[in-house]
């Protein structure tokens, strides 16, 4: 699949996705979506469309549902991409004093955001694996992921989504180059990392 002219395109997550993008005049930010946009440029620079960076540092599923109208509904999108799930974890392991997003919660929130993009857009899905936790693929929090990926891989077959296989790229580069990290703290990407996004975004376009 490729874009057409003068379409939309909204990516939408937590922090992975916003890299920093309030503080840049572009509202783009310096991460994969940067780069996803920048390959683009390059590739077809006659090709006139819009790519608008909705991430916000924090995010789990259940924010995502709270600003949904107003971020992406509203913009009445021809492609929306969905980053989200780390934090649906890490808080688990950060914060166990809050409310958490368990995968039974998880799915049910993930299923209203897509239900509602289904009945209000002709918009098509994208919908990106969460990447991971720690950059050894046996972490606590990377165990504790694999419920929320394959949550992922199911709606993605439900709503005929393009699936973005970041979870086993990520796996599959750490088995292959342990000695090369994709994130500066375990979460959040180095350019290593949001080049590896980026790479497999654009792959999982092409192959559609």
């Amino acid at each position: 699949m490729r874009f057409n002219e003068g379409e939309k395109i909204i990516l939408i997550g937590d922090s992975i996705t916003d890299s920093g993008r309030r503080d840049d005049p572009e509202r783009i930010g310096n991460g994969y979506v940067r780069l996803i946009r920048d390959y683009y440029l390059i590739t077809e620079p006659k090709m006139q469309f819009q790519i608008i960076n909705q991430g916000i540092g924090g995010d789990r599923v259940i924010d995502l549902e709270k600003r949904w109208k107003e971020d992406v509904l509203n913009h009445k999108p021809d492609w929306v991409s969905i980053s989200i799930g780390i934090n649906d974890v890490w808080r688990q392991l950060d914060r166990p004093e809050i409310d958490q997003v368990y995968p039974e919660t998880f799915l049910e929130a993930y299923t209203k955001l897509l239900s509602s993009l289904k009945e209000e857009t002709s918009a098509q899905v994208i919908l990106m694996e969460p990447t991971i936790i720690e950059e050894s693929i046996e972490s606590a929090g990377n165990k504790m992921l694999a419920p929320y990926v394959d949550i992922v891989n199911r709606l993605a077959d439900k709503y005929n989504a393009i699936l973005v296989p970041t979870h086993q790229e990520f796996k599959e580069y750490l088995q292959n180059n342990p000695s090369n990290n994709l994130t500066t703290d375990g979460v959040h990407m180095n350019l290593i990392g949001d080049m590896l996004m980026a790479r497999t975004w654009i792959k999982a376009l092409q192959e559609r």
